[in-house]
């Protein structure tokens, strides 16, 4: 049972039937206010994270066929006919991440892609000819003092790999070896650094260790940690989407926070499906080629920015000349806090490498 106030009304707020009690004996709802705290909110999905029933394709029609209706029926208290958003939100978000790292793998042929061996990159030498391919690995040889044989394409990966990608990593600063070295230049007051600087080169005197000789591994591990730091980048943002538009509609003061933030979640249930469809849809590119493919992954990327303005207008019911300025100011402001966001996990995955 919720600890909310029980409504003086007796109607219910999902099916309208009169109630007798806490409970409406038609739907089961609760009747309780429809004011709720955050923490209410989240408390809910320790009840409810386990728990799925025929609800979920009605809501999820509702979803996509009407932006922001959903977040609209929460708000007004006609919640039982649908699914819990905290639920459905910890089901989408899961089933996306668990797709989206299948599909993004960091290995040394993403990462060596713009990398140079005697002016042409792994990709560019790929791509030559057989008799043009032999000529070129002739030459790596003749260039290394070794005979002059062409290599297989097998065997210039490797070569690649080794000559370029593990020819060591420095960062930024290799002017010490060890930490005790730089410890010392400290300690005869050559240096004077403040704590900030101090650390940084600690840092970098770690991973050059760390690393010798094994600048692909250091690459790739680094581009692992960002990637797997992409979930809480997004759980992250989730608040501070629904405090930006907390911001935007502060005249509202019928929309509380809760309110906003319900609206956030089924905009990242929506377009976490969606970026689903996209997955699919370039998985099957990869196979088929065709180029319209791409125009279809365009159309649905779009697809999301087209929802976000619908579900804005519908759900806070504003003309459509202010809901445009409201959408693009939104847009802005979220390109910064992202950026800002990625800049942090940048720095974050450098500390945990």
């Amino acid at each position: 049972m919720s600890r909310l106030n029980e409504r003086a009304e007796k109607n219910c707020l999902n099916c309208n039937t009169e109630v007798q009690g806490r409970y409406c004996q038609n739907c089961g709802q609760e009747n309780i206010e429809t004011k709720e705290t955050v923490w209410h909110l989240i408390s809910h999905f320790f009840k409810d994270i386990t728990h799925f029933d025929g609800k979920f394709f009605s809501t999820l029609k509702y979803l996509f066929a009407r932006p922001g209706f959903l977040s609209k029926e929460y708000m007004i208290g006609r919640r039982a006919s649908y699914v819990n958003p905290i639920r459905m939100y910890v089901f989408t978000s899961a089933f996306f991440f668990l797709i989206f790292f299948s599909f993004m793998k960091v290995d040394n042929s993403a990462i060596i892609t713009d990398l140079k061996l005697n002016g042409k990159t792994f990709t560019e030498v790929e791509a030559l000819d057989s008799l043009a391919f032999d000529i070129y690995t002739e030459n790596l040889n003749k260039d290394d003092g070794h005979d002059s044989l062409p290599m297989s394409r097998q065997e210039f990966k490797r070569y690649f790999d080794s000559t370029v990608m593990e020819g060591g990593i420095r960062f930024t600063n290799s002017d010490y070896k060890s930490r005790a070295e730089y410890d010392s230049v400290l300690a005869s007051g050559k240096k004077k650094h403040n704590w900030f600087q101090r650390q940084l080169i600690y840092k970098e005197i770690e991973l050059n260790e760390k690393y010798h000789n094994e600048g692909g591994k250091a690459i790739k591990d680094y581009a692992n940690i960002l990637l797997h730091s992409l979930p809480q980048m997004l759980f992250i943002l989730l608040p501070l989407f629904a405090f930006i538009l907390k911001l935007l509609y502060t005249r509202r003061k019928e929309y509380y926070y809760v309110n906003h933030s319900i609206f956030s979640i089924h905009f990242y249930i929506f377009s976490f499906i969606t970026m689903l469809f996209i997955f699919a849809l370039n998985k099957l590119n990869n196979e088929l080629k065709w180029s319209v493919i791409n125009y279809i992954e365009g159309l649905s990327v779009l697809g999301i920015l087209f929802y976000l303005y619908k579900a804005m207008r519908k759900f806070y019911q504003q003309r459509r000349a202010k809901t445009i300025f409201k959408f693009f100011l939104l847009c802005l402001l979220l390109v910064f806090t992202i950026s800002f966001l990625f800049l942090i996990f940048i720095f974050y995955s450098l500390y945990k490498l």
